[in-house]
């Protein structure tokens, strides 16, 4: 299996490689602990693979799924939510100079994290999604400011995630090098960068275009309840 088909359905690859220690499931569907997140996927899109995706799905839980255009949804869960996503990965990031000291993050960071990302939604975030690691800093008079890590990988690849910035220091560049700075610890440690953004976020992907990543696809992002 090569890398591109993995890169297709980054949520099964993901949970069924390099993550699936942090999945639960069976041969047919799985999806992520849900302390660390809201992905799940089927094996494939038949009706055995898609209902055992819906059984992993408790009464009042909500999951999410990155699948290419077009993709079926699971029997018994209703759509809340639809966005098209571009998924970007990155041949070479450049190096310049931060504009601010970069700390790690660690677990006694969990609860700053997790704050950080409930105000500024960057994306699924729970109270243990800093557990994938790599994540990293700005911190201003003690507090988390901005920050930067890592989430899905497959074979190869690594996911640049939970990028954000306090709304009061916006302006600062701190995405920026942030995200470099993940992005080329990803590239040290021998996988290439890849990251998924909102296909209608245009700053948002300029961004990442400066820093050396380019549109490999479209896929879409959906998120489902069970009632």
């Amino acid at each position: 299996m090569g890398d591109r088909h993995l890169l297709d359905r980054p949520v099964w690859s993901a949970l069924t490689t390099r993550r699936a220690e942090f999945a639960t499931g069976g041969p047919l569907a799985h999806r992520l602990s849900p302390d660390m997140g809201l992905f799940a996927a089927a094996a494939d899109a038949s009706q055995p693979a898609l209902a055992a995706l819906a059984r992993l799905v408790g009464p009042g839980e909500i999951v999410g799924t990155v699948e290419p255009a077009g993709w079926p949804a699971a029997p018994g869960l209703t759509p809340i939510r639809d966005a098209r996503c571009v998924q970007m990965v990155a041949d070479q990031v450049p190096v310049f100079e931060a504009s601010a000291d970069i700390v790690p993050l660690n677990e006694s960071d969990a609860p700053a994290m997790l704050d950080l990302a409930t105000r500024t939604e960057p994306g699924p975030f729970r109270a243990a999604t800093h557990r994938f690691g790599g994540f990293v800093g700005v911190k201003q008079g003690g507090r988390l400011v901005a920050m930067a890590g890592r989430r899905l990988a497959v074979p190869g690849h690594v996911e640049l995630s939970g990028v954000c910035t306090d709304p009061e220091h916006r302006g600062r560049g701190y995405a920026r090098i942030l995200s470099a700075h993940v992005a080329r610890a990803i590239a040290a440690a021998g996988d290439r960068p890849f990251l998924h953004a909102y296909a209608g976020h245009g700053a948002t992907i300029a961004l990442y275009e400066s820093l050396g990543f380019r549109i490999r696809t479209e896929l879409d992002y959906r998120l489902f309840a069970r009632g």
